[in-house]
């Protein structure tokens, strides 16, 4: 079964199940987005990623530039652990972080939560990669994917206990569109993928073609 299998598994049930109106608000949300042209503003390939000194989930500091130095970074910003649709593509992605990493390169995660969330996050869906803290999405707002939510679609959110102003610390109630990007030993966005709908993910063996031109095929 494909990732977009798995995520169109999950909204159908969703749909049945979801509270009057809940659906209806989320899809205008990410309609709204989308008529907007939202992800227009996102960095591209063929752009240079800013560099970030992010802390991890044990507070260690991880430094793009250090990454870089040894291979190419497959970078994927995360809604957070309350979103069902981001576990599954982080599940999904780890059942190929050993070919990812075979081809030389480093997977990390970013997301506005804290620590302790993404500790939390690591431990449901047994991931062997970080998950970095971006505050206030501070590095999500330089690759022009931070958006602020609708006052609509904040209801829902605070019907189902996800407190954005809370989770992130920040008093805000923003989040990364959900976004895949590699970057080149030399800084250079190699692949972009972003996309409003947060129900909608890449496949995450989309990555090798782009790392085998990176750095070639993985051995064996």
């Amino acid at each position: 079964m494909t990732l977009q299998e798995k995520l169109n598994g999950f909204k159908a049930q969703f749909v049945k199940q979801a509270p009057p109106g809940a659906v209806e608000a989320f899809a205008k949300s990410t309609q709204d987005l989308i008529d907007r042209g939202v992800a227009e503003n996102a960095l591209k390939a063929g752009a240079v990623a800013p560099d970030f000194a992010l802390t991890d989930s044990d507070g260690n500091e991880v430094v793009l530039r250090e990454l870089l130095a040894q291979g190419p970074v497959v970078l994927t910003f995360y809604r957070g652990v309350w979103c069902p649709y981001c576990n599954i593509d982080l599940q999904a992605l780890e059942e190929v972080a050993d070919e990812i990493r075979a081809r030389g390169a480093t997977l990390v995660a970013i997301s506005m939560q804290g620590a302790a969330d993404s500790r939390k996050s690591q431990r449901d869906n047994k991931l062997s990669f970080p998950i970095l803290t971006d505050k206030a999405g501070e590095l999500a707002e330089k690759f022009g994917i931070r958006w602020t939510l609708q006052d609509y679609v904040i209801k829902f959110h605070k019907m189902f206990k996800v407190e954005l102003p809370v989770i992130h610390g920040d008093g805000e109630w923003n989040l990364p569109m959900p976004a895949r990007y590699v970057i080149d030993t030399d800084g250079t966005i190699a692949y972009a993928e972003v996309n409003p709908d947060y129900t909608q993910r890449p496949e995450p063996d989309d990555l090798f073609p782009v790392l085998d031109q990176l750095t070639g095929p993985a051995a064996g």
